[in-house]
Protein backbone atom coordinates (compact mmCIF):
# COMPACT_ATOMS: atom_id res chain seq x y z
CA UNK A 1 0.00 0.00 0.00
CA UNK A 2 1.27 3.40 -1.10
CA UNK A 3 0.61 6.30 1.22
CA UNK A 4 0.39 9.86 -0.86
CA UNK A 5 -0.15 13.21 0.86
CA UNK A 6 -3.47 15.33 -0.81
CA UNK A 7 -3.11 19.03 -1.72
CA UNK A 8 -5.10 20.42 1.22
CA UNK A 9 -2.79 18.60 3.66
CA UNK A 10 0.74 20.26 2.10
CA UNK A 11 -1.26 24.25 1.59
CA UNK A 12 -2.72 23.18 5.42
CA UNK A 13 1.26 22.59 6.52
CA UNK A 14 2.66 25.68 4.52
CA UNK A 15 0.30 28.26 6.20
CA UNK A 16 1.22 26.35 9.89
CA UNK A 17 4.67 26.82 8.78
CA UNK A 18 3.96 30.87 7.41
CA UNK A 19 2.33 31.44 11.01
CA UNK A 20 4.86 30.02 12.56
CA UNK A 21 8.03 32.41 11.05
CA UNK A 22 5.48 35.45 11.11
CA UNK A 23 4.63 34.32 14.74
CA UNK A 24 8.84 34.44 15.27
CA UNK A 25 9.56 37.40 13.46
CA UNK A 26 6.91 39.73 15.73
CA UNK A 27 8.56 38.07 18.50
CA UNK A 28 11.88 39.18 17.48
CA UNK A 29 10.62 42.92 16.37
CA UNK A 30 8.94 43.49 19.75
CA UNK A 31 12.27 42.09 22.03
CA UNK A 32 13.91 44.23 19.34
CA UNK A 33 12.02 47.72 20.30
CA UNK A 34 11.98 46.44 24.05
CA UNK A 35 15.89 46.22 23.90
CA UNK A 36 16.27 49.56 21.85
CA UNK A 37 13.62 51.12 24.67
CA UNK A 38 15.79 50.27 27.80
CA UNK A 39 18.60 50.88 26.24
CA UNK A 40 17.20 54.78 25.77
CA UNK A 41 15.70 54.82 29.16
CA UNK A 42 19.14 54.06 30.33
CA UNK A 43 21.07 56.15 28.38
CA UNK A 44 18.74 58.71 29.65
CA UNK A 45 18.89 58.04 33.35
CA UNK A 46 22.88 58.18 32.63
CA UNK A 47 23.20 60.99 30.91
CA UNK A 48 21.08 63.08 33.50
CA UNK A 49 23.28 61.76 36.31
CA UNK A 50 26.48 63.03 34.70
CA UNK A 51 24.61 66.34 34.27
CA UNK A 52 23.63 66.51 38.20
CA UNK A 53 27.00 65.49 38.73
CA UNK A 54 28.77 68.38 37.02
CA UNK A 55 26.46 71.02 38.16
CA UNK A 56 27.40 69.37 41.88
CA UNK A 57 30.71 69.42 40.71
CA UNK A 58 30.80 73.41 39.96
CA UNK A 59 29.05 74.63 42.95
CA UNK A 60 32.19 73.28 44.89
CA UNK A 61 34.87 74.84 42.70
CA UNK A 62 33.03 77.83 43.16
CA UNK A 63 32.71 78.17 46.65
CA UNK A 64 36.70 77.16 46.72
CA UNK A 65 37.40 80.29 43.80
CA UNK A 66 35.92 83.04 46.37
CA UNK A 67 38.54 84.89 47.59
CA UNK A 68 39.25 84.86 51.26
CA UNK A 69 39.99 82.19 54.08
CA UNK A 70 36.77 80.25 54.49
CA UNK A 71 37.27 79.42 58.25
CA UNK A 72 37.18 83.42 58.74
CA UNK A 73 34.51 83.85 57.01
CA UNK A 74 32.29 81.13 58.87
CA UNK A 75 33.61 82.44 62.42
CA UNK A 76 32.59 86.37 61.16
CA UNK A 77 29.36 85.29 59.91
CA UNK A 78 28.94 83.37 63.25
CA UNK A 79 30.04 86.51 65.55
CA UNK A 80 28.34 89.00 63.30
CA UNK A 81 31.61 90.93 63.36
CA UNK A 82 34.54 90.72 60.31
CA UNK A 83 37.49 90.84 61.50
CA UNK A 84 41.27 88.76 61.30
CA UNK A 85 40.93 85.91 63.45
CA UNK A 86 43.78 84.08 65.44
CA UNK A 87 44.48 80.35 64.35
CA UNK A 88 43.72 79.22 67.87
CA UNK A 89 40.07 81.04 67.25
CA UNK A 90 39.70 78.84 63.68
CA UNK A 91 40.83 75.46 64.97
CA UNK A 92 37.22 74.29 66.00
CA UNK A 93 35.46 75.93 62.34
CA UNK A 94 38.51 74.07 60.66
CA UNK A 95 37.96 71.06 62.69
CA UNK A 96 34.45 70.86 62.36
CA UNK A 97 34.09 71.80 58.18
CA UNK A 98 37.13 69.78 57.71
CA UNK A 99 38.60 73.08 55.86
CA UNK A 100 42.29 71.91 55.96
CA UNK A 101 41.57 68.40 54.38
CA UNK A 102 43.35 67.78 50.28
CA UNK A 103 41.10 69.43 48.50
CA UNK A 104 39.82 66.12 47.19
CA UNK A 105 38.91 64.95 51.08
CA UNK A 106 36.54 67.69 51.26
CA UNK A 107 34.99 67.19 47.93
CA UNK A 108 34.61 63.75 48.52
CA UNK A 109 32.62 64.94 52.24
CA UNK A 110 30.94 67.40 49.85
CA UNK A 111 29.30 64.42 47.11
CA UNK A 112 28.46 62.31 50.22
CA UNK A 113 26.72 65.17 52.16
CA UNK A 114 24.56 65.44 48.63
CA UNK A 115 24.45 61.87 48.06
CA UNK A 116 22.88 61.68 51.89
CA UNK A 117 20.64 64.08 51.18
CA UNK A 118 21.53 66.52 53.76
CA UNK A 119 23.67 69.26 51.56
CA UNK A 120 25.98 70.07 54.05
CA UNK A 121 25.44 71.79 57.38
CA UNK A 122 24.45 75.68 57.23
CA UNK A 123 27.41 78.34 58.12
CA UNK A 124 24.63 80.80 59.81
CA UNK A 125 21.59 78.39 61.31
CA UNK A 126 23.57 75.47 62.16
CA UNK A 127 21.60 72.85 60.83
CA UNK A 128 21.44 71.04 57.79
CA UNK A 129 20.94 72.85 54.38
CA UNK A 130 18.00 70.10 53.87
CA UNK A 131 16.01 71.01 56.04
CA UNK A 132 15.90 75.15 55.86
CA UNK A 133 15.11 74.42 51.89
CA UNK A 134 12.42 71.83 52.78
CA UNK A 135 10.51 74.34 55.21
CA UNK A 136 10.20 76.74 52.29
CA UNK A 137 9.83 74.53 49.19
CA UNK A 138 5.98 74.34 49.78
CA UNK A 139 5.72 78.45 49.01
CA UNK A 140 7.96 78.13 45.79
CA UNK A 141 6.06 75.27 44.52
CA UNK A 142 2.97 76.28 45.02
CA UNK A 143 3.77 79.58 42.57
CA UNK A 144 5.75 77.33 40.47
CA UNK A 145 2.52 75.21 39.44
CA UNK A 146 -0.27 77.95 40.08
CA UNK A 147 2.17 79.64 37.36
CA UNK A 148 2.53 76.76 35.04
CA UNK A 149 -1.25 76.28 35.01
CA UNK A 150 -1.74 80.14 34.46
CA UNK A 151 0.66 80.10 31.57
CA UNK A 152 -1.23 77.29 29.83
CA UNK A 153 -4.18 78.71 30.16
CA UNK A 154 -3.33 82.26 29.12
CA UNK A 155 -1.56 80.12 25.94
CA UNK A 156 -4.65 78.73 24.61
CA UNK A 157 -6.94 81.43 24.57
CA UNK A 158 -4.72 83.75 22.92
CA UNK A 159 -3.73 81.20 20.11
CA UNK A 160 -7.15 79.71 19.82
CA UNK A 161 -8.35 83.75 19.48
CA UNK A 162 -5.91 84.98 17.07
CA UNK A 163 -4.06 82.08 15.33
CA UNK A 164 -5.79 81.61 11.36
CA UNK A 165 -7.81 84.31 12.09
CA UNK A 166 -6.09 86.09 9.18
CA UNK A 167 -2.89 87.58 8.38
CA UNK A 168 -3.14 91.08 10.65
CA UNK A 169 -4.67 89.65 13.43
CA UNK A 170 -2.65 86.40 13.15
CA UNK A 171 0.64 89.07 12.96
CA UNK A 172 -0.51 91.15 16.08
CA UNK A 173 -0.70 87.86 18.00
CA UNK A 174 3.13 85.96 16.92
CA UNK A 175 4.03 89.64 17.83
CA UNK A 176 2.28 89.59 21.55
CA UNK A 177 3.90 86.28 22.29
CA UNK A 178 7.09 87.35 21.30
CA UNK A 179 7.17 90.11 23.17
CA UNK A 180 5.70 88.50 25.93
CA UNK A 181 8.48 86.01 25.75
CA UNK A 182 11.04 88.69 26.28
CA UNK A 183 9.60 90.19 29.29
CA UNK A 184 12.23 90.24 32.22
CA UNK A 185 10.75 88.97 35.47
CA UNK A 186 11.76 91.90 37.84
CA UNK A 187 10.64 94.71 35.14
CA UNK A 188 7.28 92.57 34.75
CA UNK A 189 6.94 92.05 38.15
CA UNK A 190 7.52 95.73 39.20
CA UNK A 191 5.05 97.02 36.51
CA UNK A 192 1.82 94.51 37.73
CA UNK A 193 2.66 95.16 41.62
CA UNK A 194 2.65 99.17 41.22
CA UNK A 195 -0.48 98.84 38.76
CA UNK A 196 -2.45 96.60 40.57
CA UNK A 197 -0.90 96.64 44.30
CA UNK A 198 -0.32 100.07 44.87
CA UNK A 199 -2.52 102.24 41.87
CA UNK A 200 -5.60 99.83 41.99
CA UNK A 201 -5.31 97.74 45.14
CA UNK A 202 -6.73 94.83 43.66
CA UNK A 203 -4.00 92.88 45.57
CA UNK A 204 -1.87 93.15 48.27
CA UNK A 205 1.38 94.59 47.95
CA UNK A 206 3.31 92.33 50.38
CA UNK A 207 1.89 88.80 49.23
CA UNK A 208 2.86 86.75 52.15
CA UNK A 209 1.11 83.58 51.87
CA UNK A 210 -2.48 84.63 51.40
CA UNK A 211 -4.02 83.39 48.00
CA UNK A 212 -4.82 87.03 46.84
CA UNK A 213 -1.48 87.56 47.43
CA UNK A 214 -0.45 84.56 45.13
CA UNK A 215 -1.84 86.17 41.81
CA UNK A 216 0.26 88.72 41.15
CA UNK A 217 3.94 86.84 41.21
CA UNK A 218 2.08 83.78 39.54
CA UNK A 219 1.49 86.13 36.50
CA UNK A 220 4.53 87.57 36.62
CA UNK A 221 5.83 84.26 35.89
CA UNK A 222 2.86 83.04 33.78
CA UNK A 223 2.91 85.78 30.85
CA UNK A 224 6.70 85.42 29.24
CA UNK A 225 6.20 81.41 29.70
CA UNK A 226 3.18 81.46 28.08
CA UNK A 227 4.80 83.54 25.32
CA UNK A 228 7.43 80.79 25.30
CA UNK A 229 4.45 78.10 24.58
CA UNK A 230 2.39 80.29 22.18
CA UNK A 231 5.63 80.34 19.92
CA UNK A 232 6.18 76.78 19.98
CA UNK A 233 1.83 76.19 19.45
CA UNK A 234 0.94 78.68 17.00
CA UNK A 235 2.85 77.37 13.89
CA UNK A 236 1.58 74.00 14.88
CA UNK A 237 -1.77 75.33 15.28
CA UNK A 238 -2.51 76.94 12.07
CA UNK A 239 -1.15 74.15 10.34
CA UNK A 240 -3.69 71.95 11.81
CA UNK A 241 -6.58 74.14 10.71
CA UNK A 242 -5.51 73.18 7.08
CA UNK A 243 -5.62 69.46 7.35
CA UNK A 244 -8.36 67.53 5.12
CA UNK A 245 -9.78 66.36 9.01
CA UNK A 246 -10.61 70.12 9.98
CA UNK A 247 -12.41 70.73 6.63
CA UNK A 248 -14.16 67.29 7.28
CA UNK A 249 -15.26 68.70 10.65
CA UNK A 250 -16.58 71.42 9.32
CA UNK A 251 -18.52 69.75 6.69
CA UNK A 252 -20.29 68.59 9.41
CA UNK A 253 -21.94 71.19 11.06
CA UNK A 254 -19.50 71.68 13.87
CA UNK A 255 -18.85 75.48 14.94
CA UNK A 256 -15.33 77.35 14.61
CA UNK A 257 -15.14 76.99 18.07
CA UNK A 258 -15.68 73.18 18.78
CA UNK A 259 -13.45 72.69 16.02
CA UNK A 260 -10.44 74.74 17.37
CA UNK A 261 -11.20 73.59 20.80
CA UNK A 262 -11.56 70.09 19.99
CA UNK A 263 -9.66 68.98 17.09
CA UNK A 264 -7.33 71.52 16.22
CA UNK A 265 -5.71 72.62 19.91
CA UNK A 266 -5.60 68.31 20.79
CA UNK A 267 -2.92 67.93 17.55
CA UNK A 268 -1.10 71.18 18.02
CA UNK A 269 0.02 71.28 21.72
CA UNK A 270 2.33 68.50 21.48
CA UNK A 271 5.25 71.51 21.02
CA UNK A 272 3.61 73.28 24.56
CA UNK A 273 4.29 69.81 26.30
CA UNK A 274 7.47 69.03 25.48
CA UNK A 275 8.67 72.93 26.81
CA UNK A 276 6.79 71.76 30.15
CA UNK A 277 9.71 69.97 31.21
CA UNK A 278 11.92 73.12 30.48
CA UNK A 279 9.14 75.46 32.13
CA UNK A 280 9.14 73.33 35.33
CA UNK A 281 13.10 74.16 36.11
CA UNK A 282 12.83 77.57 34.99
CA UNK A 283 9.70 78.91 36.87
CA UNK A 284 11.56 78.02 39.85
CA UNK A 285 14.59 79.60 38.71
CA UNK A 286 12.27 82.63 37.96
CA UNK A 287 10.60 82.33 41.25
CA UNK A 288 13.64 83.06 43.29
CA UNK A 289 13.73 86.77 41.71
CA UNK A 290 10.25 87.29 42.27
CA UNK A 291 9.45 86.14 45.64
CA UNK A 292 12.47 88.37 47.14
CA UNK A 293 10.29 91.41 44.81
CA UNK A 294 6.68 90.27 46.35
CA UNK A 295 8.45 89.81 49.77
CA UNK A 296 7.16 86.03 49.27
CA UNK A 297 8.28 83.42 51.74
CA UNK A 298 10.18 80.09 49.24
CA UNK A 299 13.56 79.19 48.88
CA UNK A 300 13.92 82.38 46.72
CA UNK A 301 14.21 84.40 49.96
CA UNK A 302 16.19 81.85 51.58
CA UNK A 303 18.82 82.19 48.54
CA UNK A 304 18.91 86.23 48.61
CA UNK A 305 19.44 86.09 52.76
CA UNK A 306 22.25 83.66 52.42
CA UNK A 307 23.85 85.08 49.47
CA UNK A 308 23.88 88.51 51.78
CA UNK A 309 25.30 86.51 54.99
CA UNK A 310 27.91 84.41 52.59
CA UNK A 311 26.07 80.90 53.96
CA UNK A 312 27.59 78.99 51.12
CA UNK A 313 26.21 75.30 51.72
CA UNK A 314 22.43 76.78 51.46
CA UNK A 315 23.27 78.96 47.95
CA UNK A 316 25.01 75.46 46.54
CA UNK A 317 22.19 73.36 48.14
CA UNK A 318 19.61 75.48 46.07
CA UNK A 319 21.58 75.62 42.82
CA UNK A 320 21.73 71.67 43.16
CA UNK A 321 17.92 71.65 43.72
CA UNK A 322 17.20 74.15 41.05
CA UNK A 323 19.57 71.77 38.63
CA UNK A 324 18.12 68.56 39.79
CA UNK A 325 14.48 69.66 39.32
CA UNK A 326 15.38 70.60 35.95
CA UNK A 327 17.09 67.51 35.04
CA UNK A 328 14.85 65.18 36.43
CA UNK A 329 11.87 67.73 34.68
CA UNK A 330 13.48 67.34 30.97
CA UNK A 331 13.93 63.49 32.08
CA UNK A 332 10.58 62.66 32.83
CA UNK A 333 9.00 64.38 29.80
CA UNK A 334 11.80 62.62 27.55
CA UNK A 335 10.59 58.93 29.12
CA UNK A 336 6.88 59.66 28.84
CA UNK A 337 7.60 60.75 24.91
CA UNK A 338 9.66 57.55 24.23
CA UNK A 339 6.87 55.79 25.90
CA UNK A 340 4.03 57.59 23.64
CA UNK A 341 6.25 56.95 20.64
CA UNK A 342 7.92 54.08 20.64
CA UNK A 343 9.27 54.65 16.73
CA UNK A 344 12.04 57.49 19.04
CA UNK A 345 13.18 53.99 21.02
CA UNK A 346 14.98 53.08 17.58
CA UNK A 347 15.31 56.27 16.09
Amino acid sequence: MTHTSSPDTERAGTLEARITADAAAGSARRTARRTALIRRIAGKVIGAAITLFGAASVAFLAQLALPGDRATVIFNIRAGQAIERTPEELAQINEQYGLLQPVLLQYVDYLRALVSGTLGMSYQQYRPVSDIILEQLGPTLTLTLTAIVLSWLIMIVWVTLTAGRGRRLGTFGAMADTTAAGLPHYWLGSILLVVFGLWLGWFPVISGTSIAGLWLPALTLAIPLAGFMGQATRTEFERTLQQPFIVTARMRGMGETGVRLHHVLRHSVLPAVTLSGWALGATISGAVIVESLFSRPGIGSVLITAVNAQDLPIVTGVVVLIAALYVVANLVVDLIYTLIDPRLATS
